[in-house]
């Protein structure tokens, strides 16, 4: 994909944010209150979800929210904000494949659904767009830092809760700053957390700059929600095999 190509893309990922959302809360069938008796779905503050494939526990930010249309047709529910009874399903592309596969949704429901083709892809898409909002957001309250040198000389205030790199940059850059984040994280004993999902495009776009290889996330409200929706999508891309 050339340069044009993947930047008019990465813009129409940013710019239908709206659109998404309004088509999903349209979509989904309302819950009436004997229906919200009747499910035994735990309430959404809870710290814990059952995964409809594994059959295991775990905890909100790792699992992804699943609930179906009036048409019956699969919608993922990121935002947590879809009426109706969910299923949560692992945050792995793989576990989501056997969930189609299996047709775990279905069994869930208690109804007959569908999973739209490309449902995994969809997923990636519909995440990645949720992390080049939040960069977007987090630029905008001054918590993003662009460029190497820069980014070195933030490093040293030990505000610096993570560190972007374009996954299409030169190593050597990422591995010295990689490696000074990491020492001055273990120094101050926290974890910081380095991303390198992003191409320079991508992030350039985000933030309204060209051609930003490296950019330095300094702590914040904004900073903590963007760093959680890379930390899933991250998760998310790295697929473990569901057990």
């Amino acid at each position: 994909m050339n340069q044009q190509k993947q930047k008019r893309e990465t813009k129409r990922i940013l710019d239908d944010q709206n659109l998404e959302d309004n088509a999903l809360t349209q979509a989904v069938e309302p819950q009436s209150a004997s229906d919200a008796e009747n499910t035994g779905e735990p309430e959404l503050t809870g710290p814990v979800r059952l995964c409809a494939l594994t059959r295991t526990e775990q905890k909100i930010e790792d699992l992804i929210r699943f609930g179906a249309g009036l048409d019956g047709v699969v919608v993922p529910d990121l935002a947590l904000r879809l009426p109706g009874r969910g299923v949560w399903v692992t945050l792995s592309r793989a576990c989501v494949e056997q969930a189609v596969r299996r047709n775990v949704f279905a069994k869930s429901l208690k109804r007959s659904v569908t999973a739209p083709a490309g449902l995994p892809e969809r997923i990636d898409a519909l995440m990645l767009k949720r992390v080049l909002e939040a960069l977007s957001i987090a630029n905008k309250a001054g918590l993003v830092i662009p460029g190497f040198a820069k980014v070195d000389e933030a490093l040293e205030t030990g505000r610096v809760a993570g560190l972007f790199h374009g996954k299409d940059g030169a190593a050597d850059g990422v591995v010295r700053l990689d490696r000074k984040f990491q020492a001055i994280s273990a120094a101050n004993d926290y974890v910081g957390s380095i991303v390198s999902e992003l191409t320079i495009e991508q992030i350039s776009l985000a933030i309204g700059r060209s051609n930003v290889v490296h950019a330095a996330i300094i702590s914040g409200g904004a900073a903590a929600r963007l760093l959680d929706e890379a930390r899933r999508l991250v998760r998310y891309r790295a697929s473990p095999d569901a057990s």
